[in-house]
Parts: C-alpha cells; structure tokens; sequence
C-alpha cells in the first residue's frame, strides 16, 4: 500500500501491509515507530562525515541533534568506527569522546530526537487517559556501568530520567524500557514538540539530572550518577535500533522502506545539490532591480513548517543561451512568497537582466549544497 503524507499532520494512511521476518525487522501497517530514522540510515546534511559537537544544538544524522554546553567534546559519525552493525541494521550513530572531560556542575552533553506532536497525540499525555510506552535500542559502548537519559515535554518542565546497564565493552546490547505515560504538564499535539528521547553522555548537577524511574517538574536530560562518556578521552558510545511504541513490550523494529524514512526525515529537512557538478537545484526569473532571480525550488514533500534556507559551495544563475552564467554571491529564502509546500530562494548576482529566466545549479562542485530547515 503506498505511502500518502499530508503536510499538516504527517501520514495519514498505512504505509506497508507486508512483513520481513529475517533479522525480525517488521515494516508496520502504521507508524508503530514514533522515531524517523531510528536505524540512522539517512544523513543528509553530512553524508558520513563527522561532526563537532558546539555550545549550541546541531543537528547531525537526520532528525538526530547534539548539544553541550562546552564546545568540543565529542563528536557524531554515522557510522563511526566502522564497527559491525547488528543483525537487521546497516548504520548506526556514533558518539566519540574528545578528551578527558570533568563535568562541572549543572553541565550537560547529550544527544536527542525530538517527535513532532502530530505523531505522538494519541499517547494522551497529560491526560488521565496517558497511554504506556516502550523506548527499546541497541546500543555498544567502549564503557561499562549504568548510562542514563529521558523524556521530555516540549517546554522542558516535565522529565522521565531513565537507566540503563551496559554490561559488556565493545558489544552490541539491546535494551528496553518502559515508561507509564505522564498524566500531568502540557504536551503538545500540533505541529510544535510534542515529545523528547534524550540519551545523555554526560550530565551533572540536579538542574538537568534527576531519579530515575518517575515524571518530575525538572528539566532532566538524564538519570542522577550515570556514567559519563566525555569524561574518558577517545571513548564510544553507538546507538541504533531505536523505537518508541505504545505498550509496556518492545516489538521488532519498525524498518520502514528506505524511501519512506526518506520522504519522513524531508519533513523537516530537504537536502538539494551535492550529488553532481552542475545540480538543477531550480527554474526563476531575472529581477533587474534588485540584482538578483528568484529562483522557484519544488519540494519532495511538504515540510512541517515554512524553512530556513543555507547553502555551501558555489551556485551560479544560468540564461537558456549562456553556458557560463552568473556567479551567485548570496542565497536567501524570499520569504513573502515560500510557503511549506513551494519555496523561493532569492540569488544574488550581479549583471542580472529583468524578466530573463535563468536556471539555479551547482557550479562545477559536487559538494555544492542548499539545505532547507523546519526542524523542531
């Protein structure tokens, strides 16, 4: 059964009535899996490459975002390490320590996804109707102990620390927990944050750790006393597998085709250029006045709200009878008229003539790339 997605509210119909049962990977008749890119098999801003964690939240893999409070103390990889994935997964998200890290107080590094309200409505959160929940993962460590994270609110006021023991170094290991919905707090439901996974790699103070294994009021990121992977130089801590369902038992993981996830992960980010030496990115029209063509890009899918827009490497505006162009000096969305549904990016040229069409691409760069965001 194909896949429909409306761009307001997400999936609005089954999107697979089939099975897989090698490995037990399951495609579901829903969105049984309230993670996008759980398998961290899309990566679209980074393509494999590594990435440094800043004192501001980055996103990294699709839909997968880091943070910490000082800069520099690990970093991201799809696949880092290349170490062997587990049976039924082709890509996990790495984590490696920087240096020898010590925690100072009320600091915290962690990674996270955030899941839109539209997709975690029915859990009834802050309702007396507040339905259980499953968080299950794999994940491999070059630590052992306890390790810790959460879930969160959108605003930050409700918490649910959790633990959990990786026994073996350097070993894939599946964990489960099960966590009894919140029925206190405001959780969002529309379009904004409607729920956080956190996966902590080093959280201290009682400001963003707190007891494992009940809602507060706090802004916890993760359990009180759980190791800290910054704090040893060069150690690792990969992750994959990871879904969150409704019910107290974790079932097989939901691996939806690779062109769902895709089309999933586009909600939130779109990703044109960067595949070919002179990608079409979009079609405009010359403004003489201004100095630049505002360019007309059409999205794969809706996105969740009206983006951003940034761009590496060199563009160029292109006239049907001039193969060399104009050199694009800057990139920006015209926002009077981009919308969730057609973006328009404005391209700044010099020599522009008025009313000619012009075609947007890459110039002789393969890593030429413009990224739109309505992340959450």
């Amino acid at each position: 059964m194909p896949i429909t997605l409306n761009g307001d509210t997400g999936i609005t119909t089954p999107m697979y009535n089939g099975s897989i049962t090698a490995n037990a990977v399951t495609p579901s008749v829903n969105m049984k899996n309230r993670i996008i890119n759980g398998a961290m098999v899309i990566d679209q801003r980074n393509a494999g490459a590594s990435v440094t964690q800043t004192a501001a939240a980055v996103y990294t893999l699709d839909r997968w975002q880091m943070f910490g409070d000082v800069t520099s103390k690990f970093s991201v990889q799809q696949d880092a390490g290349n170490v062997t994935r587990p049976a039924g997964f082709t890509d996990y998200l790495g984590v490696t320590s920087l240096s020898a890290y010590t925690l100072g107080t009320d600091e915290r590094f962690f990674i996270r996804h955030k899941i839109e309200g539209y997709n975690v409505a029915d859990l009834n959160f802050g309702t007396a109707n507040a339905r259980t929940v499953t968080l299950s993962f794999l994940v491999r460590s070059s630590l052992t102990g306890t390790f810790g994270g959460s879930l969160q609110n959108g605003a930050g006021d409700r918490s649910y620390p959790f633990t959990f023991t990786i026994s073996s170094a350097n070993t894939w290991e599946t964990k489960t927990i099960t966590i009894a919905g919140d029925t206190s707090g405001t959780w969002l439901t529309t379009n904004g944050i409607g729920l956080v996974v956190n996966f902590g790699l080093g959280v201290q103070g009682s400001t963003y750790a707190g007891t494992a294994g009940a809602w507060n009021s706090n802004n916890n990121y993760s359990a009180t006393g759980a190791t800290s992977v910054v704090g040893t130089n060069g150690a690792t801590f990969y992750i994959t597998g990871v879904q969150l369902e409704v019910g107290s038992t974790a079932t097989s993981f939901d691996y939806r085709p690779y062109g769902t996830e895709l089309v999933l992960c586009q909600r939130y980010a779109q990703r044109f250029g960067g595949d070919a030496s002179y990608s079409a990115i979009g079609f405009g029209f010359g403004d003489s006045t201004n100095g630049w063509v505002d360019a007309q890009v059409t999205p794969p899918t809706w996105m969740r709200t009206v983006p951003s827009v940034t761009s590496s490497g060199s563009f160029r505006v292109v006239p049907p009878d001039n193969t060399s162009g104009l050199a694009v000096t800057g990139i920006s969305i015209n926002s009077s008229t981009t919308s969730s549904k057609l973006f328009y990016i404005i391209c700044t040229a010099s020599s522009v003539t008025g009313f000619r069409g012009y075609v947007l691409r890459a110039d002789n760069s393969t890593s030429a790339y413009i990224l739109f965001s309505a992340e959450l």
